[in-house]
């Protein structure tokens, strides 16, 4: 079968590979139907998620059909449609009876201690082949699979494999209520999501942050109100939009991928000297892969900001992926301001119910952010325009050829 195979740091290809097979009594094999490139499987292309091993498949979101069900899966049946939680956990242990599954004691083989396991990422997860294929093995497929309602499109269960899910919990970390007005950095997709969970939950007021003018474009056609960190310093708009207090709750939606401003008044030369010694110190092999694949050049830059601008006593909420090598926090400031700090992987069979709930009782549809639509086929290409955030690629749907 075909699948989006990782060569090395910078270096991706659809490659032929074998057919999953059933291993365990818990497994499924489920024929993928449409997947999707997520903003996590660039942090194993840029070398900030270190460990990947040659030869993974990447990717952690798809729907499908199942094809074939181990001898232990009591709750799938083969021809159901699913789509599948991009963290796996067994559903048995301890965490997962808590609905804390991206916790789960079992479904990493690294042992209870080694983090979350997720598909197409690296040795510390797993590792467990992904999801840019055109089947795949399911394990603990009771757990880590949900079946589609009839009136939810491929396209919109996709989006519930991962970031509207997590756009969701990051909303719900941020203890968003009626009337809250929230910020959120980074209007990528997963901050598209987190955008529409909070106006969901009541917040009065959204604020969007971010420098990509598309993306701030599609955040304010959902009613949030923009801010470009170019223009203005996004500290000092925050303060001066909410009576100098600060917004309630403010949710980082980037990460360790986070852009310090080049221009206008957020600018500054120690950022400028810090964005060299940051980015060798976080992705030292990025300096070989020319153009593509470069980090973001401020991977303390959103925290900063979140801390700064949010209201005294109120919440953060961190949803940008930071790897375990990333130890700096701006504590001392978090602690004056006696603030909140919540960050979390998404545990998925959590946050997916509550996402098709969503979609049944308003008008939203997370698919309306899905801007590119191609064949897994050229799934390298798509890679790259992803990568370079260029206009009209805010979120891929990759089919397989054989649908």
């Amino acid at each position: 079968m075909k699948a989006v195979v990782f060569h090395g740091v910078g270096h991706i290809v659809v490659d032929e590979v074998d057919d999953p097979k059933i291993e365990a009594a818990s497994d499924a094999i489920i024929k993928i139907t449409t997947s999707s490139i997520c903003g996590t499987d660039l942090h194993m292309l840029r070398g900030t998620m270190t460990g990947m091993r040659y030869g993974t498949v990447l990717g952690h979101e798809a729907v499908g059909i199942v094809e074939k069900v181990g001898p232990g899966v009591e709750k799938f049946k083969v021809g159901d449609r699913v789509v599948v939680c991009s963290t796996i956990a067994c559903g048995e242990c301890a965490y997962c009876e808590a609905k804390e599954f991206a916790s789960c004691d079992r479904a990493n083989p690294n042992g209870p201690d080694a983090g979350t396991a997720f598909f197409g990422g690296p040795a510390a997860t797993g590792p467990f082949n992904g999801l840019q294929a055109e089947r795949a093995r399911i394990p603990f497929a009771d757990s880590v699979l949900v079946k589609l309602p009839k009136d939810v499109s491929d396209a919109d269960g996709l989006l519930c494999s991962d970031i509207f899910p997590t756009g969701f919990m990051g909303a719900e970390m941020a203890d968003v209520k009626e009337g809250d007005q929230v910020a959120v950095f980074g209007c990528g997709p997963v901050g598209q999501m987190a955008i529409a969970s909070a106006l969901y939950l009541g917040a009065k007021q959204v604020f969007a942050i971010d420098v990509v003018s598309d993306r701030l474009k599609v955040a304010k056609e959902q009613g949030a109100i923009a801010i470009n960190f170019e223009k203005v310093d996004p500290v000092e708009q925050l303060k001066k939009l909410t009576n100098g207090y600060g917004p309630d709750a403010v949710i980082d939606a980037v990460g360790i991928d986070a852009q310090r401003p080049l221009k206008g008044p957020a600018t500054s030369i120690v950022g400028v000297v810090e964005t060299v010694i940051e980015k060798t110190a976080g992705a030292p092999f990025a300096v070989l892969t020319g153009n593509h694949w470069q980090k973001g050049d401020g991977p303390e830059q959103v925290l900063q900001w979140c801390i700064e601008s949010v209201r005294k006593s109120g919440v953060v909420s961190i949803l940008g992926v930071y790897p375990e090598t990333e130890e700096n926090f701006p504590i001392g400031k978090a602690m004056a301001k006696s603030l909140t700090i919540r960050a979390a992987n998404c545990s998925h069979r959590k946050y997916i119910p509550k996402c098709l709930d969503m979609m049944e009782k308003t008008p939203f549809r997370p698919s309306t952010i899905l801007t590119v639509f191609d064949g897994l086929e050229n799934a390298v290409e798509c890679y790259k325009h992803f990568d370079k955030r260029e206009p009209g690629w805010l979120k891929v749907e990759l089919t397989p050829e054989e649908i």
